[in-house]
């Protein structure tokens, strides 16, 4: 049975870190504390003071002052690590963590969990091949040296950054090492660890490296146990469940997300707000609880992008300053099936192909795999097709050689309607109009993330009202537009309703049409 170490590393909040600590010792695993030394030391004081009969606890012999970015992070972590090592021999994982940090399963869970995968649980990705830094400084981070902390000696830091580029002061990376990167959060067996600590002892070229890379804490251990652990026995993941904002920060958790967390594939959460205290109440509790069922969902970040993204709709009058006077052209006519069932659309735009032979393709800026012919380049990715919509438009009219051109689009795209309505082409548009009910909706949830095969009928029930509120709003916003040439399509309506919706459309004869509106199945889910 899996018994685990815990690496704490904390600077404040003396009493949740003595709370946390007998909480996870109580039921036989192992902590070793690492407390800032630039923190508070009568906090430090209160912390040993209360734990020091405990055996399941331990601290470094040395305490480090640690700031972001710096090395001095790893180095806590190695001395703590060397800490548990000596002090637990018993522990077969050593889980690195936060004061922030909480179980969000049981320890029954959690030691089953590792004892059915034999893996290192750590976030590793390739530095330069992965897109895992955004923004900001990548090959830098490496091959100049940073001594000076870049939030509190911002001048120095700079200033010693610039006088490296103009000389050029490069350094290489170690030659047999490839730079790897990933959240600061692991798991990881004791036989990866003491791998890990002979390798540090071994190589001070490397040690030298890291020590003047910045923010070495993202790459250190996710370089090294790539190094030292067979690709078969790493899993590529973080076992704490963590989100970011938009701008980059830390989601704090609070009182009502228990249900939330409980339902992620990690064992532990971060961060926990220091006011949710009955989430921490009930967290603490779980950890030594027995028989706990967990059903896994794990829809925890896409649920959250999906939710902080509602409300965030804007539309954009002015044309793209690199799309000025980029008409499609005035003898040219733009068709635009708009819907948000895609497979619908793509029935009636099959319909269309057969009946009036126009070219017609699928949701091109909304599906990467949208089979498009080769234009250069321009088609290979969603973020260049919609950079460069009209452009693209242009090419894939003298490529199918037609003035006339069918397009899908979803009901979420306001933007690409209120471009293309504006342009000198002549733009129809035909909305298909569908029922949305709970079956589809919850298909829907599952295919983009919001819901798991686990996730509780309770959860449907307050997610799917929300989802639907938000594609009707989509249209909502679309019909109060008032595009000219705008009809409908609609699953409620006749068929020969739908005929003349359809004929004013596609400019077609009402037998034309009514071949298209009477397909078998038209709006079958």
């Amino acid at each position: 049975m899996a018994k685990i170490a815990y690496i704490l590393l904390c600077h404040k909040d003396p009493d949740a870190v003595i709370r946390q600590a007998e909480r996870l010792t109580a039921v036989g695993d192992y902590m070793a504390i690492h407390f800032d030394a630039s923190a508070s030391a009568a906090d430090y004081a209160q912390i040993t003071a209360a734990l020091e009969g405990n055996p399941n606890i331990t601290f470094p012999r040395k305490l480090i002052r640690c700031g972001w970015g710096e090395w001095s992070l790893v180095q806590a972590t190695i001395d703590t690590l060397n800490a548990a090592m000596e002090s637990f021999p018993r522990a077969t994982h050593f889980y690195l963590m936060s004061g922030d940090c909480m179980a969000i399963k049981s320890a029954e869970y959690a030691h089953q969990f590792l004892d059915d995968n034999d893996t290192d649980f750590i976030e590793s990705v390739d530095f330069f091949e992965s897109d895992w830094i955004k923004t900001g400084w990548k090959e830098e981070r490496l091959i100049y040296r940073h001594w000076f902390n870049e939030r509190t000696q911002r001048k120095r830091f700079y200033a010693m950054f610039d006088v490296q580029k103009r000389l050029g002061l490069t350094r290489k990376i170690p030659a047999d090492l490839q730079v790897q990167i990933g959240s600061q959060w692991w798991c990881l067996r004791r036989r990866t660890v003491e791998a890990l600590i002979t390798f540090t002892r071994k190589r001070r070229d490397v040690m030298r490296f890291f020590r003047s890379t910045w923010i070495p804490d993202e790459t250190f251990f996710q370089t090294l146990v790539r190094h030292l652990v067979p690709e078969g026995e790493i899993s590529n993941r973080s076992l704490t469940f963590l989100l970011f904002t938009d701008y980059g920060m830390p989601v704090t958790f609070y009182n009502d997300h228990y249900d939330l967390l409980l339902s992620q594939d990690y064992l532990f959460a971060r961060k926990i707000s220091p006011e949710a205290l009955d989430l921490k109440r009930r967290l603490g509790l779980l950890y030594s609880a027995r028989g706990v069922q967990f059903q896994i969902s794990n829809e925890g970040g896409s649920l959250f992008k999906f939710l902080t993204a509602r409300g965030r709709i804007g539309r954009r009058f002015a044309t793209r300053f690199w799309e000025t006077e980029a008409s499609l052209g005035r003898e040219r006519e733009l068709l635009i099936v708009i819907a948000k069932k895609w497979h619908v659309a793509k029935r009636v735009l099959e319909r269309m192909r057969q009946v009036t032979n126009l070219p017609a393709i699928d949701f091109l800026f909304s599906e990467e795999d949208t089979p498009l012919p080769d234009l250069g380049g321009i088609q290979t990715t969603l973020e260049k097709r919609t950079r460069h919509r009209r452009a693209l438009m242009r090419m894939l009219y003298d490529y199918y050689d037609s003035a006339r051109l069918i397009v899908c689009m979803d009901t979420s795209n306001l933007d690409l309607l209120n471009d293309f309505a504006s342009d000198r082409a002549q733009v129809r548009m035909l909305e298909i109009e569908c029922s949305l009910t709970d079956t589809y909706l919850t298909g829907h949830a599952m295919r983009i993330g919001l819901a798991g095969d686990q996730t509780s009928q309770e959860t449907l029930s307050r997610l799917l009202p929300t989802i639907r509120a938000d594609m009707l709003h989509e249209v909502d916003l679309i019909r109060d537009a008032q595009f000219q040439n705008y009809t409908y399509l609609s699953e409620y309506a006749d068929t020969e309703t739908n005929t003349a919706a359809l004929a004013r459309f596609l400019t077609v004869s009402d037998d034309k049409a009514r071949a298209i509106a009477q397909t078998d199945n038209l709006f079958a889910d």
